[in-house]
């Protein structure tokens, strides 16, 4: 595999665990240790780490360093097991918009029954599952550089312009958002390293200004040439410059391509519509959730107010007004372009049928 050079959100070995602060971040660049469940799921929920693919990563992590740490405690499999199922679910809850950690913790917990014919030994029994659980490290690197190739295949053939492509996108969704890499910020990164990128715009993505601390912090660190816009700023960009195309991440993406993401998603895929510019959401077969038939079924999250009227402890409106802060908006099929994976490219309407298929074809 090739080195990947680009921020790490996640540092692990077995039995430890650190997640970039990145409520800290642009001024301070500072690791925190999680040493138990509990320690991620407040480092998630404070938004201490963030975005779907490094939320779950993050957080069966968490599980393989408490379980490392804990074994002498557990007097049957039977036990572990259910310790396993408590805490995976006590993480799904830390934000519920996001669909990757309760994938994760299905996929786990599935593992469960299997595992426990092999075993007899607690102790081995728990250092194969924390070895299963590892492999959603190498695995979120894996699928993102896949959907970098991709997306940025996609994006170079589907365009007319023969000359360098410009590209707006919008929060962060590069290696802080994920174990390396990233998603839609992958996209752009593979579009540079293949010279094809003249420019990446991105929105300063208001409230929690994840575009001007993270997406900016990563850009300028990997030296990829960027112009960072306001987010009310994204259609006159679209009117006056040239955007070959519009790449954004997903929090949950429902069987009939229904996409939730950062808030401020679905009015740039108006935009985009509007100006005739390609749409593309990008994200790992994790954040697909076929068991929700339309975005109408996903729950949105709701922050507290201080999130939007203050910045680093200042406030910046009047004491008292009244806010209305939900973290994610979601997207209609019909605006969306194609949807990238570490599988391809699929247009919503074909997105549940070629994800059964692939499905289907693993398993047999």
């Amino acid at each position: 595999m090739t080195e990947d050079k680009t921020l790490k959100a996640i540092q692990y070995q077995r039995g430890s665990l650190q997640i970039l602060d990145q409520l800290k971040l642009p001024d301070i660049s500072v690791y925190i240790p999680i040493q138990t469940v509990a320690d991620a799921w407040k480092a998630i929920h404070t938004m201490s780490i963030r975005g779907a693919p490094a939320i779950a990563v993050c957080g069966v992590l968490s599980l393989a360093v408490d379980l490392h740490h804990s074994r002498s405690k557990f007097e049957s499999i039977a036990s572990v097991q259910q310790y396993v199922i408590d805490e995976l679910n006590y993480l799904v809850t830390a934000r519920p918009t996001a669909v990757n950690m309760t994938d994760a913790a299905k996929t786990i917990i599935d593992y469960l029954i299997p595992l426990s014919a092999k075993h007899q030994s607690i102790p081995e029994y728990i250092d194969e599952l924390i070895a299963f659980i590892e492999q959603f490290l190498e695995r979120d690197l894996a699928d993102n550089r896949a959907i970098g190739r991709h997306g940025a295949e996609q994006i170079r053939l589907t365009t007319a312009n023969p000359k360098k492509l410009t590209i707006l996108t919008h929060c962060n969704t590069g290696s802080l958002a994920t174990v390396g890499f990233g998603t839609a910020l992958g996209v752009i990164r593979q579009l540079a390293a293949n010279g094809d990128l003249q420019t990446a715009y991105f929105t300063e993505t208001r409230p929690y200004n994840q575009g001007s601390r993270l997406t900016a912090y990563e850009l300028v660190h990997d030296h990829i040439p960027h112009t960072m816009i306001c987010d009310s700023m994204a259609g006159l960009l679209m009117r006056t410059q040239p955007v070959h195309g519009v790449v954004v991440g997903a929090d949950r993406v429902t069987a009939n391509g229904d996409t939730a993401n950062k808030i401020g998603t679905y009015q740039l895929a108006i935009l985009a519509k509007y100006h005739e510019i390609p749409f593309y959401v990008a994200a790992p077969t994790t954040s697909i959730d076929l068991t929700k038939r339309t975005g109408d079924e996903i729950v949105i999250e709701q922050r507290p107010s201080k999130e939007m009227t203050s910045i680093k402890g200042v406030n910046i409106a009047a004491e008292g007004v009244q806010v209305w802060n939900p973290a994610f908006d979601v997207t209609p099929a019909q605006l969306i372009t194609g949807i990238i994976t570490e599988h391809g490219v699929f247009k919503p309407d074909e997105l549940e049928e070629r994800l059964l298929a692939l499905k289907n074809n693993k398993s047999s």
